[in-house]
């Protein structure tokens, strides 16, 4: 409607809307437009407060004033406008009657009734006066409230029209002010989102009370004070669900956020003017950032913005209590060891002993010409305690990782942290990724180490994805050796260490020396066996062969016309055929390759003799578990007519028990006589009444009682062998001792030590050592030529994990049938004086079917094993003695 076609009102209620002269910009146009509302102008964004009409001009301030002038006006009472100051009449006092009455009997009453119900009456006073005035306030607040979003809408109505008609000509005062009944459904939406807001805070607190109140009613009907109240129950059912799922505790966070979010945006839109989306956004930030809250202006906004910002600080309590939490468990597992390992081609060990430090060392020297290696460790040990052990250990890893996790090898899940297991997931690094799984036996009992050993190899076998590399198995009972290899079948290799070392001890008490050739061989810091496939010898005579390696030494043929089967030192006349490989004992795996073949003059053997066998007397001081076996070995060496004392603190018939339950057959014995003496081995009267001075070699055993602690066994040993020396050093004559004085050591002729080196002179001890700290003494000492077992049987499972074919050598090398390391004297090879080349001494040998490994000069401490320089000559002396591989005799 244009203002030419109406004329305004002359009523008072209507004055408001004509703006006073000045502030009508005055317009050049005598012919003033009409102004009409475009209703395809798009509305602009209604304001948020008060302040979206404070950027106006100035001269729009006359018609806020009249606005707000004819509000009030309008606002007071009918009656106060209508009727004049002068119809008002003074207030008239008036006289009540005076009336007189006994209230005595009331008063006395009403004391009465005080005493026993004024507290509870004061109390219910006050809480219904506190509860008034609540109510009055909070009514007021939305009263008010009410009133600044009707003034704002109509600011609004105002400011958008001005807008559209563009005031600066002219003002359209046709247009009529909206009623409060035109945003009486804005308002009923606001309120209805209160109560909604208030009805869900307070459903969890009356549901909580009612579960309560159901629990109690149960109890006492049922008369039961035992039973668990269901709150209780509850309780324990939320704290179950958390504990199982891993992801219960970020999702109640995320569930508790989000419901904050709708609450306290319900909340917002039902005390301000913004709409629903902006709320909920504006109650985000509250939760994100507490300090958002600050720029809110009213009471209610107030309120519930100090509200969502506490419960947002209790989010991000939460929220940062549940990261700390993941991080100090992530931090905890990888401390404890708790982690998968990825890797591949790494060699695994599973178990823990006294053996893994000598066995860390081998595997170190032989990954030191791959710049290193990877090794896991898998034992039922606390993570920092065996890095802490490792890193006491006394030797160089030569770039070599050794990784340690705990856990143990007999359960899935554990296996499954060093890329054992792969069933099932993706993600973990298959058992195939291993090179080589060697499995420790356990300090204790043998039989209960061996059926730890046969459950773990079961597990290994039992994979999907089958194995890439092979399992090390060591035992402690020659008797479990079947039942192993039954269950893991051509994946396993057994390594019995009880029985390597008593075959080795037994060796080296018949040939004195042998303990430190068996230590370069099965270690790789000096040489030891490979074997590799050589085509351009293909059709040569084993014979040539031996000379055509100038940096190692060819010990058999592994032959493929046999189905793999190495044959250790074959015929001369064996023929190398086409896949044929050559076993040979070198540095290292790189540092040999055949060479053209030298001219070598073989020359004639001195004297063509067997060895006579003569019958020996062996001392064994202890008692092994399996005694049973060693006998049994040393009935196959010795000659006819030998006797064998034992002497240990175990009874006659109770030895005799143990020997049968073994399966030995005292009765069947072919060449030892067995003579048994009671003792005990540290105690010098019991050792006097032996004849220590006529036994040829003496063996003393890592006691079966002590064995399970290294140094107690050791020290027992340690004491035994200073007895044994010190007794035969008193019984020796003195010119003796004058004659066998000489390069034994530093120590002058009358000294302890001295004297025992002497003693040593006359007879072969061997002592089993368990802890590689008690070689230095007796190296120091040099009074017993030694075992070192530990460190042999790693050495031993180190060779065979890098190399199983190499387990088929020293089986043969350590039974009782076959080839044999021996110790020969020169005397056999060569004449005094005589000078020859090594590749000579080997080709004399052969015409005695042996093979010449490396030799000790007599003026030497060690054997040196595949010497250098074969083709090159010296001069010998018969005092040298020569190690070979030989037939047994």
């Amino acid at each position: 409607m244009s203002i030419d076609s109406e004329s305004p009102s002359p009523s008072p209620s209507r004055d408001w809307f004509f703006p006073s002269p000045s502030f009508i910009h005055p317009n050049p146009n005598p012919n003033p437009r009409r102004c009409v509302t475009n209703p395809r102008i798009s509305r602009p964004p209604k304001p948020s407060s008060f302040q979206s009409f404070s950027h106006s001009s100035s001269k729009y301030a006359g018609i806020r004033r009249r606005v707000e002038f004819a509000r009030r006006t309008e606002s007071l009472p009918a009656s106060n406008v209508a009727r004049p100051l002068s119809a008002q009449k003074p207030d008239v006092p008036v006289k009540k009657p005076d009336v007189s009455v006994d209230v005595s009997g009331e008063k006395k009453f009403a004391w009465a009734c005080a005493g026993r119900f004024g507290g509870r009456w004061r109390m219910a006073i006050l809480a219904a006066i506190l509860a008034t005035v609540l109510a009055s306030l909070l009514h007021k607040n939305f009263s008010l409230h009410n009133q600044i979003n009707v003034l704002q809408d109509q600011i609004y109505e105002l400011n958008m029209r001005l807008q559209t008609c563009n005031i600066l000509d002219y003002v359209d005062l046709t247009n009529p002010v909206p009623q409060e009944s035109d945003h009486l459904p804005n308002r009923n939406l606001k309120n209805m989102a209160l109560i909604i807001t208030f009805t869900l805070l307070f459903i969890p607190f009356l549901i909580f009370k009612y579960v309560d109140y159901v629990s109690k009613s149960r109890r006492s009907a049922d008369n039961i004070s035992e039973e668990v109240s269901l709150n209780k129950q509850l309780a324990y059912q939320v704290d179950a669900f958390l504990s199982v799922h891993p992801y219960a505790k970020p999702l109640a966070l995320l569930v508790a956020t989000l419901l904050l979010i709708c609450l306290g945006g319900l909340a917002l839109f039902g005390v301000t003017v913004d709409s629903l989306a902006d709320c909920l956004w504006l109650s985000w930030t509250y939760i994100a950032d507490s300090g958002n809250h600050a720029n809110s202006e009213g009471i209610g906004p107030r309120l519930v913005s100090v509200s969502i910002s506490f419960g947002g600080m209790l989010i991000f309590a939460m929220m940062l209590g549940l990261v700390s939490d993941a991080i100090s468990e992530k931090l905890d597992s990888l401390r404890k060891g708790r982690s998968e390992v990825v890797e591949q081609n790494h060699t695994l060990i599973l178990g823990w002993s006294d053996k893994l430090g000598s066995l860390l060392n081998q595997l170190s020297i032989a990954n030191e010409s791959l710049d290193g290696g990877i090794v896991v460790v898998l034992a039922e040990r606390d993570k920092e305690e065996m890095e802490l052990d490792i890193a006491k250990m006394e030797f160089d890893f030569r770039g070599t990782s050794v990784i340690c996790r705990s856990g143990s090898p007999l359960i899935l899940a554990d296996l499954k942290k060093v890329g054992i297991l792969a069933i099932g997931c993706s993600y973990n690094v298959s058992v195939s990724k291993a090179r080589a799984i060697i499995v420790l036996a356990e300090d204790g009992n043998a039989d209960q180490s061996d059926a730890r050993a046969l459950r773990t190899v079961l597990s290994l076998t039992g994979v999907k994805e089958g194995l890439r590399g092979h399992i090390v198995v060591e035992l402690s009972d020659l008797d479990n050796e079947v039942l192993v290899k039954l269950v893991g079948g051509d994946l396993v290799e057994t390594v019995v260490a009880h029985d390597v070392i008593g075959r080795l001890m037994i060796q080296c008490a018949r040939q004195p020396g042998l303990a430190q050739i068996w230590e370069d061989i099965l270690g790789f810091e000096n040489c030891e066996f490979y074997i590799k496939r050589w085509p351009e010898l293909d059709g040569m005579q084993f014979e040539d062969v031996l000379i055509s390696f100038p940096d190692a030494i060819p010990c058999g043929i592994k032959a493929a016309a046999y189905g793999g089967k190495i044959i250790l030192n074959p015929d001369d006349s064996y023929i190398l055929q086409e896949g044929d490989e050559v076993l040979v004992i070198a540095e290292d795996d790189d540092t040999y390759a055949p060479a053209t073949l030298p001219m070598v003059w073989c020359g004639k053997l001195p004297k063509n003799f067997i060895v006579p066998k003569s019958a020996e007397k062996i001392l064994f001081c202890g008692w092994r578990r399996d005694m049973e076996d060693m006998i049994m070995v040393l009935d196959a060496f010795l000659a006819n007519g030998s006797e064998l004392w034992m002497f240990n603190d175990v009874p006659e018939k109770e030895r005799e028990r143990k020997l049968i339950d073994g399966g030995l057959d005292i009765n069947r014995l072919l060449n030892i006589t067995l003579v048994n003496r009671e003792g005990n081995a540290v105690i010098r009267r019991h050792l006097e009444s032996l004849p220590l001075e006529s036994f040829d070699s003496i063996l003393i055993l890592a006691d079966e009682s002590v064995e399970d602690s290294a140094i107690q066994a050791d020290s027992r040993s340690l004491a035994t062998l200073l007895l044994i020396r010190d007794i035969q050093a008193k019984r020796l004559p003195y010119r003796e001792a004058m004659v066998t004085q000489g390069h034994r050591g530093s120590f002058s002729q009358g000294s302890w030590i001295g004297e025992m080196q002497q003693a040593s002179d006359k007879s072969v001890i061997i002592s089993e050592i368990l802890d590689p700290r008690t070689k230095n003494l007796l190296s120091m000492s040099k009074i017993s030529d030694y075992v070192l077992s530990n460190e042999l049987v790693s050495m031993a499972l180190a060779m065979v994990a890098e190399d199983r074919q190499i387990n088929d050598v020293l089986e043969e090398l350590f039974a009782e049938e076959g080839n044999e390391m021996q110790i020969r004297q020169a005397n056999l090879y060569l004449r005094e004086g005589e000078e020859l080349s090594f590749y000579e001494i080997i080709l004399r040998a052969r015409q005695r079917r042996e093979i010449v490994i490396g030799y000790r000069q007599s003026s030497a401490e060690r054997a040196i094993i595949n010497p250098p320089a074969k083709n090159e000559k010296q001069r010998w002396s018969l005092k040298d003695v020569f190690v070979v591989i030989a037939e047994k005799e």
